[in-house]
């Protein structure tokens, strides 16, 4: 188990991510801990897509991907929103090097059998190019795109999944799914929410079953599952501060916390 962190930016927390988290993520850096980010866009695509006309379909909170949305994906994933962190990261002093799944064939994908297009379920996720990334002293931002095994095919692939595929590849210590709010909240009879600190696989199936997890937060616990099986040690889902971060990355509590050690994951 290497000591890398994988950290998950969402779509929707980017814009109101502040340049403390960008300065954190570079200290960090400076101090030797290997770092890599997997970014979705969901925001930026959708005002894409209006701008040309595509209605944004979803179904179970992922996004169908018909051919003309594909382009736009590929185009403001790949463009726009990579570049955008690469630069925030390089202004905070960070070294930071962006690519896609498509580069290198990193992530491999075959068709969704889902209604949702040109949708990839992964297959295999090679690690040679982030690891090459983090040799020279850089920290790759990935957007998740896919490639079929042939290479004639790109695929849209849910960033939390894509990013749990990272983390498994690459051995990492911990996987941290940046989010716009503090973890998984569980109402409370008051009516106000409680943070879910810890959990395992088990809460989380009955947490999906009584409603308590929903949406977009389902693909974040399946992914976090996923990642955890395949021998991830923790993931944390956390909300998009410095303090969560540095929290996070020194071993302290922050957010809601899934982890394999002590028998948790079930």
């Amino acid at each position: 188990m290497e000591e890398i962190v994988v950290i998950k930016c969402g779509g929707s927390t980017m814009d109101q991510l502040p340049d403390s988290f960008f300065q954190a993520i570079a200290s960090l850096q400076q101090d030797g801990k290997k770092l890599v980010i997997v970014h979705g866009g969901g925001p930026a695509i959708n005002a894409m897509l209006d701008r040309v006309q595509i209605a944004p379909q979803f179904v179970d909170g992922l996004r169908v991907t018909c051919e003309d949305t594909l382009g736009v994906v590929e185009m403001v994933l790949c463009g726009s929103i990579n570049k955008a962190l690469v630069r925030r990261l390089t202004r905070a002093g960070a070294k930071a090097w962006g690519v896609s799944g498509i580069d290198g064939q990193t992530i491999v994908a075959e068709k969704t059998s889902k209604p949702l297009g040109w949708v990839g379920e992964i297959k295999q996720m090679n690690a040679a190019i982030p690891k090459a990334i983090l040799t020279q002293g850089y920290l790759p931002v990935i957007a998740p795109l896919s490639v079929s095994t042939d290479g004639g095919n790109t695929f849209n692939v849910n960033a939390d999944v894509a990013a749990g595929a990272v983390a498994a590849a690459l051995g990492a210590e911990k996987l941290v799914m940046v989010t716009d709010v503090p973890g998984i909240l569980r109402p409370q009879a008051d009516g106000s929410k409680a943070l879910v600190q810890e959990t395992n696989a088990r809460e989380i199936a009955a947490m999906i079953a009584d409603e308590v997890i929903t949406g977009g937060m389902i693909p974040k616990v399946t992914a976090a599952l996923d990642a955890l099986g395949q021998g991830v040690e923790q993931v944390v889902i956390c909300k998009g501060t410095a303090e969560d971060l540095l929290a996070v990355c020194a071993g302290k509590e922050a957010g809601t916390t899934v982890r394999t050690r002590g028998g948790v994951y079930q």
